[in-house]
């Protein structure tokens, strides 16, 4: 099924050193929930409960089935395609270069927006703790902070990110418990176990509910990652597919519940007095400023862990296309002397990630982001559909349910999600998509050259 540049790329590799085969699934569904966290829905609680009308734990779950057959679409990709790149690789190979570089363009899109995202939150989340302090100086320290970490090379250790869950899980459990408490105490039973958060026939409207859901999607951006390490699992053909679904699983039913006790603490969405921080204010209702100060804390790891990853992601992705010539080698292909980072790519991103701040608001930023993850999304999606339906050996026995069903279902949720998307992202992302169209059609001579495929285990 590969063709015959994949076969020359396999070939190459094998005269490298071979990793491992020494994770289980346990170790892909741990590393899974450390890249997402369990405590991803949290920093869009208001925005979501006001775009879904207090509907957003049913959007949450809606979204969950989008990610669960993308998550087996990636899975399967894996096994066939055991190679860093995730849906830049999967698109590449499994159905066409060309489509794969625009997949990777999109990829590149949502590097970008990360920090720009978590830098606007944090900035936000410390203003409720330093509210004198201006946010364009906030802002300017947060993106300065991550850049100045990662031109020194610094990187998050296993041992920090397991730290970092645990402390998280403490915080979501004690939150838990006191909510219950809470409802309990002021209803009963009957406060805490409620269908309103999933349905309220006084503001539920399937238009809300469809924009608010390709904006609660955010909660699984990531569950992916787990794909990158196919190449160090046992049976990747079988344990790959099973830690996404799984992770998929976890976040959506962990994070659902949060919401779901968030919803039933404050269930006037439109009453919040800070949308952008609304769940801190929850936490202060249910556990005072105890569990105030250390849902803050947690908020602000987690969101410069996570725009740390997505600029050195972005750093990297961008030196891997400058070292392969694919972007002009003399800017983006430069590293560092003494670091061995790709500093220049980690200036111009932290530069275009604090202008962003500014201009840019967190639901803006969440959507711009989504707009590629969603392509990327769709891509793979229509890459297993494509390799086990239309291309398969000639020896291998189609099946329909998970050859052509699954995928396609997962195209087309993904598909709606994706045009549920407010109009200015749809806007800036259709900008972003076009210059990359634009540069492979003079890169390529009008597609007439295949595009060079980009080694991001190297990056």
């Amino acid at each position: 099924m590969d063709n015959p540049s994949t076969q020359q790329s396999v070939n190459t590799n094998n005269a490298t050193p071979h990793l491992r085969r020494v994770l289980t699934v346990w170790d892909l569904i741990f590393y899974g929930i450390v890249l997402i966290m369990p405590i991803a829905p949290v920093p869009m609680f208001g925005i979501a409960q006001m775009l879904s009308h207090g509907h957003y734990v049913s959007t949450v779950l809606l979204a969950m089935g989008a990610m669960l057959f993308t998550a087996v679409s990636y899975g399967r990709m894996a096994a066939l395609y055991p190679a860093a790149g995730s849906a830049y690789t999967y698109v590449g190979r499994g159905l066409n270069p060309h489509l794969g570089f625009l997949t990777g363009w999109a990829m590149f899109l949502d590097y970008l927006i990360q920090p720009l995202l978590n830098a606007i939150f944090v900035s936000l989340t410390i203003k409720r703790f330093l509210p004198q302090v201006p946010y364009f100086i906030l802002a300017a320290v947060c993106v300065g902070l991550m850049t100045a970490l990662n031109l020194r090379g610094i990187r998050t250790t296993a041992r920090a990110n397991i730290a970092l869950l645990a402390i998280t899980s403490v915080v979501i459990l004690a939150f838990g418990v006191l909510a219950v408490r809470y409802l309990f105490h002021l209803q009963g039973w009957g406060g805490v176990f409620s269908f309103q958060p999933f349905y309220d026939p006084k503001t539920f409207d399937i238009r809300y509910i469809w924009t608010a859901t390709s904006y609660a999607a955010l909660t699984y951006i990531g569950f992916d990652g787990v794909t990158t390490l196919a190449e160090e699992v046992e049976n990747p053909k079988r344990n790959v597919m099973l830690a996404a679904v799984s992770v998929c699983l976890f976040t959506g039913v962990v994070g659902g519940l949060e919401i779901y006790l968030g919803q039933r603490v404050w269930p006037d969405w439109h009453t919040f007095p800070n949308i952008e921080t609304a769940f801190m204010d929850i936490t202060q209702k249910v556990g005072g400023p105890l569990l105030f100060q250390a849902l803050g804390i947690v908020l602000i790891l987690s969101c410069m862990g996570a725009g740390l990853t997505g600029q050195v992601g972005a750093a990297r992705l961008l030196y891997g296309m400058g070292r392969d010539n694919v972007l002009p080698r003399r800017i983006f292909g430069h590293l560092h002397p003494k670091h061995l980072t790709p500093s220049r790519n980690v200036w111009m991103i932290g530069i275009v990630a604090y202008i962003g701040t500014l201009l840019v608001s967190y639901e803006q930023a969440g959507e711009i982001l989504n707009f590629g993850a969603f392509l990327a999304f769709m891509g793979v999606n229509f890459a297993t559909f494509w390799q086990f339906s239309i291309i398969a050996r000639p020896d291998y026995k189609r099946r329909t349910l998970p050859d052509i069903i699954m995928p396609l279902i997962g195209f087309f949720f993904c598909l709606w999600i994706w045009l549920g998307l407010k109009t200015p992202a749809k806007v800036v992302g259709g900008i972003w998509f076009l210059l990359g169209l634009t540069y492979t059609l003079i890169k390529t001579r009008g597609f007439r050259e295949r595009p060079m495929m980009i080694d991001f285990s190297e990056s």
